[in-house]
């Protein structure tokens, strides 16, 4: 449907263009939600549209992953935490279904909102059925994915043309009710091309193990990426051999990216000249050495958005 279309039933949104999109019309008092994706966490990133909904909106329902400082300018009378963290606090996802249609039917208009994009890991097709089967109006706003935003900031592109003309984004951090894995590592080690693991983490032996054992050399290079973007965003590089060592010496925590294959080892030959925030060397087991931190400081609580589902996509 195009955006002249928008506003014919539910799961249309406003035309774009509109300066202040209309969460109600004088026959329909039922509010609209917008599933929103707020970027990799720096503010900056956040796209215009995203910006001026949160402003606009009377209930914010948040993750934890859309980063300290987005979350900060949010009012805190308009701002409901709907996130999850593992070994901690948890929000049943039917609880926030649940809420995004009580808010809807009282005339609010609701920002549902997601670190990176909605679509990516982060649950918001689950949230797009509920409420098209609620008959609540929504209108989605995409989000930079820090799937690739992730890498990007760290000096890491996801293809390049002498190394990967092919990437994967797959998720470490599966539904714990299915029988068996839908992630093919055998398939994914046969492409040649990058692997983008999200919420991997915790997993990485695992799946490090797999991919190895599916016949990817275990000197392919490796980086992890914590908190892109954010002020403490910390980055550990190594092998497929070495980077679960890595990860320990250099401290990596949840939330962070995975990026496996040829492209990870761009960072060593452009790292020097980056001005991003955070985007200075750790020294980790590859490299030999104690690992040094990177960004502002430590990261903050450990295990956060392991299991964010519902807005997985974050670095």
């Amino acid at each position: 449907m195009s955006e002249d279309d928008a506003g014919a039933g539910p799961g249309t949104g406003p035309r774009a263009g509109a300066d202040e999109p209309p969460t109600r019309s004088r026959d329909d008092p039922v509010g609209t939600v917008f599933l929103v994706g707020s970027g990799p966490g720096d503010p900056d990133l956040l796209t215009v549209k995203a910006k001026r909904l949160i402003e606009s909106a009377d209930v914010v329902l948040h993750d934890k992953l859309p980063g300290p400082e987005i979350l900060g300018e949010i009012p805190e009378a308009k701002r409901e935490d709907v996130g999850k963290r593992a070994g901690g606090e948890w929000t049943p996802q039917e609880y926030t279904n649940r809420r995004m249609v009580e808010l809807a039917e009282e005339g609010n208009r609701v920002v549902r909102l997601k670190g990176g994009d909605p679509f990516v890991f982060g649950r918001g097709g689950e949230e797009a059925e509920h409420l098209a089967a609620a008959g609540i109006p929504f209108e989605v706003v995409p989000g930079v994915t820090s799937a690739i935003a992730g890498p990007a900031v760290a000096g890491i592109p996801v293809t390049h043309r002498d190394h990967a003309s092919s990437v994967s984004f797959v998720t470490g951090h599966e539904d714990p009710t299915k029988d068996e894995s839908a992630v093919d590592w055998d398939a994914l080690a046969a492409t040649g091309g990058t692997i983008v693991v999200l919420m991997g983490v915790g997993k990485l032996p695992a799946y490090t193990a797999e991919l190895r054992d599916a016949g990817l050399d275990g000197d392919t290079p490796v980086a992890l990426v914590e908190r892109a973007t954010w002020p403490d965003m910390r980055v550990a590089t190594g092998t497929l051999d070495s980077i679960v060592d890595a990860r320990d010496e250099a401290g990596i925590e949840p939330p962070a990216i995975t990026v496996i294959g040829d492209v990870a080892a761009t960072r060593d030959r452009v790292v020097t000249f980056l001005e991003n925030a955070g985007s200075a060397p750790v020294r980790s087991a590859s490299e030999g050495g104690e690992p040094a931190e990177e960004g502002d400081g430590a990261p903050t609580e450990g295990g956060e958005a392991e299991t964010d589902d519902g807005g997985g996509d974050a670095a």
